[in-house]
């Protein structure tokens, strides 16, 4: 990666002088001229924020242009004289005068992070021949070990988030700019130094020509050579295409155009414990901004898959996440068009016997063999499969297409819409060689269609974009913003300026495109409703598959939803598809409204389901009724008002280190976070990165003061939550069409003038009394269930791993009739368990509720039930450091060198039963509730026809 660099003197004439310029910066040993210029010497302005302006830094600026320069702060473009570069005097015209000697080296950026023996400067991001390098250097190298297995087991390449600043230079640059922009940069080149030339109108559209020449090369010869190069080898290329604003990550060009380059856009997301409480609010953070980013792009460009970085985790993770409270956050990003999960991370566990073992520092997902539930992990990832697969296929619906502002770098997001309309991004190239008009909507190759589009705020748009808005406009396209005035370019200048003009004045005066009108606003005047909506803040995402229309709808909190959800689909039946499960049901109260079709779905904790119809007809069905009230109840649960008035978090006594954070938590209640774990608060900043911090906050509830406290690890939970109630029955609808309820209260129910009665249930019966319990060799009795972190048997208190309860249960006659259905409720459970009855498995129960049907496995008579459930390994970890130190570590937990015991294959003299790379657990920490917590309870279901 390379960058301009210059020496500058000023001379007096006439006179002769000396080109004796010293060489300017030089890094890594590398140096070559670009030009000697010289030019009349003006006034000590300097364009404003020129660093960024000319790429040195990252800024968008989309197409605005600053037109404020003083007069004396230019000189004529006539004016500058190109001097030789080998010339030694120069004969100087009279007046006052600047000599820049201009010239380009590295940026002295290296891989990060690499080993010191894999460490070495980034590849030129400009030129194809850097890109190769980088390619044959590393991946050429892998792909030429695997040799035939290429395609087949190495399937996949991957280029990281933009994490080594910018880039403005490449030896090729001064041709590929006159090809690009008709004109030649070379006088130019002092506006990259602040100067003004011919006027700041003229110096600004020469940058904003400079940055898009930049961005123009980084696509086509970094991140689209690339993803050439890879598909030579029969290998895809996956990427996270976008930095951000700091300074190592200052990205050169357009995120949603360099993810439109490569196979397989990727976004990221984290589990700090905000997202995970309440993931909603994942998607207002900046990565938010970047998942809607690469979606947008897969969806514009026809990529079938968009991936996400998935759960990377800071220190605050320490082998605490696990399928069941991760479920909500990657189910939420499916719902924003997320339709492949990587993980962050799996990390390579060279040892048989050593557990946990290898971690990546402190950062990332622990997700690998070595943990404890990863043998019981095959039910989530069949879960993941499912889901994936369905959302993988077909089309994506979205309603409303935003325009990126042209210009680079850019990282342009669709806003949010308040009334429910989801929205693409689309960057300029993609409007100018992808879009059509079809049916009155615009559309893309690979099936999207839209809406409606809208404009870039600004009054600056290039006469080709424009003109191919007027085309789409002659099709039938629906498209509103405001009217430009003129081009941001200085190609073809002031030319430009009057086609722009004319173009607008065409589209703007006839009223062809509406200004000061929203997109939403405008398809709500015609009766056009979000293609899905709901009364509670759960996510959806619609695909076409064939002639099937599938919606993931997606609770992402811990507790019970009961929504009214319209579905943007008109006069067709419904069927929920299970994930989890893989069951199919037929949908058994819908309402038709016009154009759409409304249901009421209840999703309990974390739960999420497909709705997809079919092209069959549907028929209209009334709302279960009980005792004449309604069993689904999506009235709104009220929430008190609360007001934040003071919040700080920062170390115990250190004021130098103490953050204020009352407005982040203003934000997060404005979100409806009203629970969340006090580590989370690093999303926005640390200000004490690695020490125990302390939240200190003053809030009022309903006007009723109230003070809490807590340090990093605990939950703050500023209200109780607001839930809805579980519906007591379910209404299900046969493939014959009749219809029958299953309810676990008594009453009569009702579906218009059909009824069905449920007189009498048997009392539900709670597994209460003594438990035998096994684990790792070892046996006991509890006479009740609780926490094996409170046991006196150290070795149970510490254990990590599975351990296996047994209990028998008795069942008369009375209690299996036909017609009822036998649920075995757990309670809870830290945090997961397999359910044996009478040796038939019946699954693995990873998230609450835990509960499942345990009807076909019971008999008359003395029944076995064997819970087996498995914990985290934190207690493990606990226990083992009251042992003393298995290794020279830092004070931090990490290792300094490897453990002469480990390097030998001996075991560990301190008699410790675990051992890591990386300590994050102290020995005098509290240990977290572990096993089965019960109480256990198997109810009853009636399962009753509804008849006239």
């Amino acid at each position: 990666m390379q960058k301009v660099v210059w020496t500058e003197k000023e001379v007096t004439g006439p006179s002769t002088v000396d080109l004796d310029l010293p060489q300017p910066e030089t890094i890594a040993g590398y140096y070559r001229d670009i030009e000697f210029l010289a030019f009349p010497s003006t006034s000590a302005y300097r364009i404003p924020e020129i660093g960024k302006k000319a790429a040195f830094e990252r800024k968008d600026y989309g197409t605005r242009i600053a037109t404020d320069a003083p007069p004396e702060a230019a000189f004529p473009l006539g004016r500058s004289i190109r001097l030789p570069k080998d010339g030694k005097r120069w004969n100087v015209p009279p007046g006052r005068w600047t000599i820049l000697r201009m010239g380009h080296t590295s940026t002295g950026r290296t891989n990060l992070p690499a080993p010191k023996a894999g460490e070495g400067l980034e590849c030129d991001k400009l030129s194809k021949a850097g890109a190769e390098a980088a390619f044959n250097g590393f991946i050429g190298k892998l792909i030429a070990d695997v040799g035939p297995l290429t395609g087949k087991t190495l399937v996949r390449t991957h280029i990281d988030s933009w994490e080594m600043g910018s880039q403005n230079w490449t030896p090729q640059l001064p041709q590929e700019f006159r090809k690009r922009r008709g004109y030649d940069l070379t006088p130019y080149l002092p506006v990259l130094t602040g100067r003004v030339v011919t006027s700041g109108e003229v110096s600004e559209r020469f940058l904003w020509d400079f940055r898009q020449t930049i961005s123009e090369l980084m696509l086509d010869n970094y991140a689209g050579h690339m993803q050439t190069l890879a598909k030579r080898k029969g290998i895809e290329l996956s990427c996270e295409a976008y930095g951000s604003a700091s300074e190592s990550h200052d990205f050169i060009s357009d995120n949603l155009a360099y993810a439109g380059r490569v196979g397989e856009p990727m976004a990221e997301f984290w589990t700090w414990e905000r997202n995970m409480t309440d993931p909603t609010g994942s998607s207002s953070s900046f990565l938010g901004g970047i998942t809607a980013q690469m979606t947008s792009a897969a969806h514009v460009y026809g990529k079938p898959i968009v991936g996400a970085e998935s759960f990377t985790s800071g220190p605050e993770e320490r082998w605490l996440y696990h399928p069941g409270n991760i479920k909500g956050l990657g189910d939420w990003q499916f719902a924003q068009g997320i339709n492949r999960l990587v993980f962050h991370r799996y990390a390579m566990q060279p040892w048989a016997n050593l557990a946990p073992g290898v971690s990546m520092g402190p950062f990332g997902l622990h997700y690998e063999r070595t943990q404890t539930w990863w043998n019981e992990s095959l039910a989530y990832h069949t879960y993941l499969a499912r889901c994936q697969a369905l959302l993988q296929k077909g089309t994506p619906i979205i309603d409303l297409l935003y325009l990126a502002p042209e210009g680079a770098p850019s990282s342009f997001t669709p806003p949010k819409s308040k009334a429910g309309y989801k929205a693409d991004a689309c960057p300029p190239e993609a409007l100018l060689t992808r879009a059509s008009v079809k049916d009155g909507l615009i559309a893309f190759p690979g099936g999207v269609r839209y809406r409606a589009l809208t404009l870039p705020e600004g009054t600056r748009m290039t006469p080709a974009l424009l003109k191919k808005v007027a085309t789409l406009v002659a099709e039938g396209a629906m498209v509103v913003g405001p009217k430009p005035t003129a081009s941001p370019s200085l190609s073809g200048y002031p030319a430009c300026d009057t086609e722009v003009r004319r173009l607008a004045d065409a589209l703007w005066s006839e009223g062809k495109i509406r200004e000061g009108q929203t997109a939403e606003g405008v398809l709500a005047e015609r009766g056009i409703a979000p293609d899905f909506a709901a009364n509670r803040a759960i996510g959806a995402m619609h695909r076409r598959i064939g002639d099937t229309d599938v919606y993931f709808v997606s609770n992402p909190r811990s507790r019970q939803v009961n929504a009214l959800c319209r579905f943007g689909i008109a006069g067709r039946r419904a069927e929920l598809w299970n994930p989890e499960t893989g069951e199919t049901r037929k949908v058994a109260t819908m309402r038709p409204l016009p154009g759409a079709t409304e249901i009421p779905l209840s999703l309990g904790p974390q739960e999420s389901v497909f709705v997809a119809f079919g092209p069959e007809k549907a028929e209209s069905l009334e709302e279960l009724m009980r005792d004449g009230l309604q069993v689904f109840s999506t009235a709104e649960p009220t929430i008190p008002k609360i007001i934040v008035m003071n919040a700080t978090w920062g170390p115990a006594g250190d004021p130098a280190r103490t953050k204020d954070v009352t407005g982040q938590i203003r934000r997060m209640v404005a979100e409806r976070t009203f629970e969340f774990r006090v580590a989370d608060l690093q999303s926005e900043g640390d200000p004490a990165f690695g020490v125990v911090k302390t939240l200190r906050l003053d809030i009022e509830v309903d006007g009723v003061p109230k003070h809490l406290e807590g340090t990093d690890p605990a939950t703050i939970a500023l209200i109780p939550l607001p839930t809805d109630a579980e519906p007591v029955a379910q209404l299900h609808r046969r493939d014959d069409g009749s219809l029958f309820v299953r309810a676990w209260q008594l009453g009569t129910y009702t579906v218009g003038d059909l009824r069905a009665e449920v007189p009498s249930l048997p009392a539900p019966v709670e597994m209460q009394g003594v438990w035998d319990l096994t684990w790792a060799g070892a046996a006991s009795q509890l006479d009740g269930l609780v926490s094996w972190s409170d046991s006196k048997d150290e070795r149970l208190k510490y254990f990590s791993g599975t351990a296996t309860y047994r209990k028998s249960l008795t069942m008369t006659d009375q209690m299996l009739v036909a017609g009822q259905r036998q649920i075995l409720d757990l309670g809870r459970v830290e945090v997961m368990a397999r359910v044996v009855i009478n040796g038939k498995d019946l699954g693995l129960l990873w998230h609450a509720p835990y509960r499942l049907d345990v009807t076909e496995a019971l008999r008359p008579g003395v029944n076995t039930v064997e819970i087996q459930v498995t914990n985290l390994w934190p207690n493990r970890l606990i226990g083992d450091a009251r042992m003393g130190s298995n290794g020279n570590r830092n004070p931090d937990g990490s290792l300094k060198t490897w453990p002469d015991w480990v390097l030998q294959g001996k075991p560990d003299p301190t008699g410790r039963l675990s051992f890591t790379t990386w300590e994050l657990w102290r020995k005098d920490e509290p240990l977290l509730p572990s096993g089965l917590l019960g109480p256990v309870t198997l109810w009853t279901e009636a399962e009753v026809d509804l008849l006239p």
